[in-house]
């Protein structure tokens, strides 16, 4: 499921960032990010995101990535540690995969790369995680309407088309 086909993104605002391989969508603790099918996210590629990324929320945040995998694609994952070094924002990452093969990648992804990485098999799951992991103390006790009993997406109809 796209990001944009939930009531999370409708309820919440965010900044969309469209590069030539993926579009990002910018949240107040954390993004999304939705890769072009196909690409190899190599470290030119990832270093461009890691800067929009950065120039967006600041050299001293503290966020979180939701690696929305409605496409096939390919990464370099110990270019992620290497990045991290010079980009250290990245607080965790949620994996969002809708494949049994998918979740085998994000599981060697999991090991290699040595910020915190937590599996999901629905954005609905992984959007609840981020918020949630990313609150700060005082905001714990506030509950956000649309992460309510987790229901994020439109319908129940739209949890069952595809990711595409």
């Amino acid at each position: 499921m796209k990001i944009e086909l939930t009531r999370y993104y409708r309820e919440n605002s965010s900044h969309k960032l469209k590069l030539s391989f993926g579009t990002f969508y910018l949240f107040k603790k954390f993004y999304v990010a939705e890769i072009n099918e196909g690409v190899h996210l190599n470290y030119n590629k990832l270093r461009v995101i890691f800067q929009e990324i950065t120039n967006f929320y600041g050299n001293t945040a503290q966020i979180v990535c939701v690696a929305n995998r409605v496409n096939s694609y390919s990464t370099e994952p110990v270019v992620f540690n290497i990045l991290d070094d010079e980009f250290p924002i990245l607080k965790a990452s949620a994996f969002v995969s809708y494949s049994a093969s998918n979740q085998r990648v994000a599981t060697v992804e999991q090991i290699i790369i040595k910020n915190k990485v937590i599996k999901f098999t629905s954005l609905p799951e992984a959007l609840f995680w981020a918020t949630n992991y990313t609150k700060d103390k005082e905001e714990k006790s506030k509950d956000l309407p649309s992460l309510a009993n987790k229901t994020l997406s439109n319908s129940s109809e739209a949890s069952r088309r595809n990711p595409s």
